[in-house]
């Protein structure tokens, strides 16, 4: 059993613990093999991938990039990127450039409903302010009694049709699927089961409609197993996998203990019969031994 955790978060971009910490946290709990995925943001990856390799773990230079399809927000995690390649470098500079709007008009929202304060106080939960996101309002709102959880704070004022919520223009998925393949990384769909459940939700023919554009951009992988998937879902896009011709991921989206749906290093396997993203990759073991292969 392998356990490999492609998708995490520090203080780089919205998550509570910094590179050093994700990454002894990760390696305290058995992972062999980590990519640092904060939200439009490499400024982490030169401290974890040093503590990475005072533990012996393989450190997978990693990225989300937050994008905008139809109605939908996407999240497109970047894997074994070139965090200094110009054309990523330009593209996640733009996207960044957009935060502290959207964040003042969340605040003035809520403002609106008789809540003030909130951008003064997100940004006492924000290390790299250039990233200031819903989950530091968030944790101001928890803070300040509004809620008793970050989850809790999603659906009541965060989320899509809630007073806070503010859509914003991210990239577009064909601009975020060309700065991680210019860089030499794999566009991979990030946790796609949550683009199925809310407000704006997709049904199988969106889905399908997606995977298919995705792919055709030059996307070439898709999460199976990550923290808010069951199990059902592993196994439902493990079969998005096979019919678009996808590799499969896995990742925890950790953002902090207390916050998270899973640990580090708590994930399952992938389903049987998927093709691991990391075959991509020189010198990673495949998932099944060669022994328990040759049984099969």
């Amino acid at each position: 059993m392998l356990n490999f955790d492609l998708h995490c978060h520090s203080t780089t971009s919205d998550g509570t613990l910094t590179p050093t910490e994700i990454v002894t946290r990760a390696a305290e709990r058995g992972v062999t093999m980590l990519a640092l995925t904060d939200h439009d943001d490499t400024d982490g990856l030169d401290e974890a991938r040093a503590v990475a390799l005072q533990h012996g773990m393989r450190f997978i230079n990693g990225v989300e990039i937050s994008v905008s399809w139809r109605k939908h927000t996407l999240h497109i995690v970047g894997l074994n990127i070139d965090p200094n390649h110009p054309a990523l470098v330009v593209g996640l500079q733009s996207v960044r450039a957009g935060r502290g709007l959207r964040a003042q008009k969340m605040s003035d929202e809520l403002a609106k409903i008789g809540i003030s304060g909130v951008m003064q106080g997100a940004y006492k939960f924000t290390t790299n302010p250039n990233m200031i996101g819903r989950t530091h309002f968030a944790r101001y709102l928890v803070e300040a009694g509004h809620c008793k959880d970050v989850k809790s704070v999603f659906k009541r004022y965060l989320a899509s049709g809630k007073p806070g919520y503010v859509p914003h223009e991210w990239a577009q998925l064909g601009d975020a699927i060309a700065w991680i393949k210019a860089s030499g990384g794999i566009a991979v769909v990030a946790h796609p089961g949550r683009y199925m459940i809310g407000k704006n939700s997709m049904g199988k023919k969106t889905m399908h409609e997606m995977l298919s554009e995705f792919v055709a951009l030059g996307g070439g992988a898709v999460e199976v197993v990550t923290g808010s998937h069951t199990p059902p879902q592993y196994a439902e896009f493990a079969r998005y996998a096979a019919e678009f011709n996808l590799l499969c991921s896995c990742g925890s989206d950790f953002h902090g203990p207390g916050e998270s749906y899973r640990d580090l290093g708590r994930l399952p396997d992938l389903p049987l019969g998927s093709r691991p993203v990391w075959e991509a990759w020189d010198n990673v073991p495949a998932q099944t031994p060669p022994e328990l292969k040759a049984a099969e």
